[in-house]
């Protein structure tokens, strides 16, 4: 008999992956970062999670957006809030935490394995009550930086670390060989957040927020 196909589902913080890729000095290739946890068994979804600033004309996060959600990811957006704070300084914010933990949550009876890519230590709550669940949890984050992008008590709660630059010749490739951008028209509905594992397969991916904003989580 056969052993059985481990289900996957992947649960990528945009923006914290964003940052830990850049801080390694390299581009994320989502194309082959989905080929290749769908090479580690059956990848039920890939979540990608991002903030977008919907009063701006032209955001450079939309095509990355757009090409998640026509190749295999299930984009999950929200737009940002502005606010001044008390130095006069212009913030934006937008926290995807609780969309990617209601997600988690609802999908874990249906897999066996989560993958969290993000080092932020306010997911070691989830990562928790979703082992409780029998779901074997692997956080990719890196320890590589200084200081590290992963916080201790999330690397320590998950069953697996695993260290981002050891995925890096799989799934990286250099910012020098980016693909120019072709024009697109804009999507009408992208940032609604619904139950979206209920209801299709996976879809986008997102890019980093408010590149020249304070942006805070």
């Amino acid at each position: 008999m056969s052993a059985q196909v481990e289900k996957i589902a992947l649960f990528i913080d945009g923006a914290n992956l964003y940052a830990t890729a850049k801080s390694l000095g390299f581009d994320v290739d989502y194309k082959r970062l989905l080929r290749e946890f769908q090479s580690r068994g059956n990848l039920l979804r890939a979540f990608y999670y991002t903030a977008v600033i919907e009063d701006q004309e032209y955001s450079s996060i939309r095509p990355l957006i757009d090409w998640l959600d026509y190749n295999g990811y299930t984009v999950v957006t929200k737009a940002t809030k502005e606010f001044v704070d008390q130095t006069g300084r212009r913030k934006v914010k937008g926290n995807m935490d609780i969309e990617l933990a209601v997600d988690a949550m609802e999908l874990a009876p249906h897999i066996d394995h989560m993958v969290l890519f993000s080092g932020d230590g306010d997911f070691r709550s989830l990562v928790e009550s979703v082992q409780r669940r029998g779901v074997r949890v692997t956080v990719v984050s890196t320890i590589s930086t200084q200081p590290p992008m992963v916080a201790d008590e999330l690397r320590r709660q998950a069953d697996v670390f695993l260290d981002i630059t050891e995925l890096q010749a799989k799934i990286g490739r250099d910012p020098s060989e980016r693909p120019p951008r072709e024009p697109r028209e804009p999507r009408q509905h992208a940032a609604q957040h619904t139950p979206q594992f209920l209801q299709r397969g996976p879809g986008s991916q997102r890019a980093p927020v408010g590149a020249g904003d304070d942006f805070e989580d």
